[in-house]
């Protein structure tokens, strides 16, 4: 097989080893339920504590708050329809344009039912205007879901003053924080959030499990009803293989955190290496307020997927946006939101490193990538009758 090297960690990541090995027994050994009142479960019983105390350490929370879910999705879903059900008087939500589709598509579904949304803008650099936020608020107001940080760019969101304009209206605030978690410091026992996702595949964990984290006395109406796990809040036999896994990939994501300087010093690197030795490129997204481990490039007049598949021939894996939308030919909607222009809208790449990313990986990318770029812009319709080109395009686009 190639070797691969892999940049695309904000997609999914690999398993820790040390992850796979605490999960393991609870596949083979110990798999007793964890509510039978035997020793055999208690044991597994016991197990699951642990892990939610780990994962609570990770976000500066206490157990209790902690809700496992299978998924960031499931967590988005259930803190959106928690919060509505709380407030049902108020039939108004604020979130973004630059959200997940875990949040927009669950926004859409709402206003279909009655609810009005206002997705907030964002500027040039992926910023939310604080001012417009403000504006947006009312009486009305059950819900703020904003993003801790963007898929895509990698943009950072002042979500503590977000949340201290949020309180004075008296909404509730849930945030997505599946691409933050593991990356930057998290505590919510200082912080203005009432609801808070993360998703353990974006931490090195396995697919299919997360955690909700709901701040004790926020009114919470289960999504899942059934039986009496997750002390009412979330129904149906836990996955304790995965929360195992996701418990000790908390517990390994809060040591990284000490040295997750070393992923952005390569990430400059790349970013920094591609600036400087292939022409018209840019980096989309504010350049200091984002993840250590994201950047986001424009290669002005061509293609991202041509990009990509270039790249993969070489063993190189990396996006052109979101997972769960790369199926989509249509441009990416957290980089139209910024209003980029289409000569760079089409032809982004998203570079995500991880704690696995080697100098050596970096370097090798920054000698594959100038020749693959040369060779696609040799072929693009670009080059002809670009300024004439582009206006029909952006005209083409903006009717969409």
């Amino acid at each position: 097989m190639m070797s691969v090297i892999y940049l695309d960690n904000n997609a999914t990541t690999k398993v820790d080893e040390a992850v796979l090995e605490a999960m393991l027994p609870y596949l083979t050994e110990f798999y007793g339920n964890p509510s039978s009142m035997h020793t055999f479960g208690g044991q597994v019983g016991k197990a699951v504590k642990q892990a939610r105390e780990q994962v609570a350490a990770l976000l500066g929370a206490e157990p209790t708050e902690i809700i496992f879910t299978s998924c960031g999705t499931e967590g988005n879903n259930s803190a959106i329809r928690a919060a509505i059900a709380a407030r049902p008087n108020k039939t108004h939500i604020i979130t973004s344009q630059v959200e997940h589709a875990a949040v927009l598509n669950q926004c859409k579904q709402l206003e279909s039912q009655g609810y009005t949304v206002t997705y907030l803008s964002v500027n040039g650099q992926g910023q939310i205007d604080l001012d417009e936020l403000e504006a947006s608020l009312t009486g009305n107001t059950a819900l703020v879901s904003i993003m801790y940080a963007n898929n895509e760019t990698g943009v950072v969101f002042p979500i503590e003053q977000i949340g201290q304009i949020v309180k004075e209206k008296d909404a509730i605030f849930h945030v997505d924080a599946v691409q933050a978690a593991g990356k930057i410091p998290l505590n919510m026992k200082t912080s203005t959030v009432d609801m808070l996702t993360i998703s353990g595949h974006k931490l090195h964990a396995p697919k299919g499990l997360g955690a909700l984290y709901v701040r004790k006395g926020v009114r919470f109406r289960p999504l899942l009803i059934g039986g009496h796990q997750e002390r009412g809040r979330r129904a149906g036999t836990e996955n304790v293989p995965g929360i195992i896994a996701l418990g000790k990939a908390s517990e390994l994501a809060l040591q990284h955190l000490d040295n997750v300087f070393e992923e952005k010093a390569l990430r400059d690197l790349l970013e920094q290496g591609i600036l400087n030795t292939v022409p018209d490129t840019v980096v989309n997204g504010h350049t200091k307020n984002r993840l250590p481990n994201t950047t986001n490039i424009g290669f002005k007049y061509i293609e991202g997927e041509a990009i990509l598949l270039s790249m993969n021939q070489f063993g190189v894996c990396a996006s052109s946006g979101s997972a769960c939308t790369s199926g989509s030919l249509e441009p990416s909607h957290v980089l139209r939101a910024m209003g980029l222009p289409y000569s760079v809208l089409h032809g982004s790449i998203r570079f995500s490193l991880s704690r696995y990313t080697k100098q050596a990986e970096v370097e090798k990318v920054l000698s594959i990538l100038p020749p693959v770029i040369e060779r696609l812009r040799a072929l693009s319709p670009f080059k002809n009758d670009q300024e004439s080109w582009l206006q029909e395009q952006e005209k083409a686009l903006a009717a969409k």
